[in-house]
């Protein structure tokens, strides 16, 4: 596995109420991924990019909403998260390097 797909696995991390509740809770993250990861190539992504350890991942596809385009109806693209469970006593800042 080179360096370079692994940099290229992890596309945004998922802001939302439950991702919130959820990193709170249980010392996970929530990342938007590549559809084609793997569970293995996700963990050597995240200990990678931010230099923490990873207990477990937990994948899930999440299907597109149909939706109107310009009055004719379409569908947005399925795309796949992952929840990354740390190790205790890890953490990953996303706000790492911001304006103080």
């Amino acid at each position: 596995m080179n360096q370079e797909r692994l940099m290229q696995i992890l596309l945004a991390p998922v802001v939302s109420e439950k991702s919130t509740r959820v990193a709170d809770a249980n010392r996970q993250a929530v990342f938007k991924v590549v559809k084609g990861a793997t569970k293995s190539e996700i963990r050597r992504a995240v200990e990678l990019m931010f230099g923490v350890e990873v207990e477990r991942v937990t994948t899930a596809t999440v299907n597109g909403k149909r939706k109107m385009f310009q009055r004719r109806p379409g569908r947005r693209p399925d795309w796949k998260k992952a929840y990354v469970t740390l190790k205790p006593g890890q953490e990953i800042d996303f706000l790492q390097g911001g304006a103080e």
